[in-house]
């Protein structure tokens, strides 16, 4: 049962609610346009708010079926811990879209929101603080995912060790942004939502 649940959670992360809402609205594809990340922010740049909302909605319920679906049919911590990742890493390297996929953020705070409520509260609460103060917002998924071991820790200490796991993925797949966050050279989510200067036309 576990073997299915880690397929299926990577079969659904694959789908790649970006492209597909890009596609669904005439919009450019956000592999090639804007940052070149399929996710929220990248669309809500390239189509506004009404695609960015709908692309988050789907990819945090990429990480919330199955793994709330897997915790009622009894399976253990550690495997939930793979079944979230395996749901992230289907969004990271989805198999429909050429393996091109985003940052697996979205995907694995909906793994993450079925431990409990106040899970969720607060680690929605941690990123949008941090991207609030700071304006950045792979160091609000960087710094969430310090603390989502913490909060689990303090209210199901059981699943600490699989909220690490997948925590270690989330921040291993932002290495370029804190990279570019130590050269000063990451873009604030205000210079992201900023379009683009035309190029002025050749002589």
């Amino acid at each position: 049962m576990t073997l299915l649940m880690i397929l299926f959670a990577y079969l659904l992360g694959s789908v790649s609610s970006a492209v597909l809402v890009c596609k669904l609205k005439g919009l450019p594809d956000p592999r090639t346009s804007g940052s070149n990340n399929p996710g929220a922010t990248n669309v809500l740049r390239l189509g506004g708010k009404g695609a960015a909302v709908m692309v988050l909605l789907f990819d945090v319920l990429k990480g919330t079926i199955p793994v709330w679906t897997s915790y009622h049919l009894g399976i253990d911590p550690l495997s939930l811990a793979f079944i979230g990742i395996a749901a992230c890493l289907g969004h990271i390297y989805p198999v429909f879209f050429g393996f091109r996929g985003g940052k697996g953020v979205a995907t694995a705070l909906g793994a993450l929101a079925p431990i409990s409520d106040w899970m969720g509260l607060l680690i929605i609460a941690t990123w949008l603080v941090t991207v609030w103060i700071t304006q950045y917002a792979s160091l609000g998924a960087v710094i969430t995912s310090m603390l989502a071991p913490v909060y689990t820790y303090l209210i199901k200490p059981q699943y600490t060790l699989s909220v690490v796991l997948l925590c270690l993925l989330i921040i291993w797949r932002h290495q370029p942004n804190l990279v570019r966050l130590w050269q000063g050279k990451e873009p604030k989510i205000s210079e992201r939502l900023k379009p683009k200067a035309k190029q002025p036309p050749a002589p």
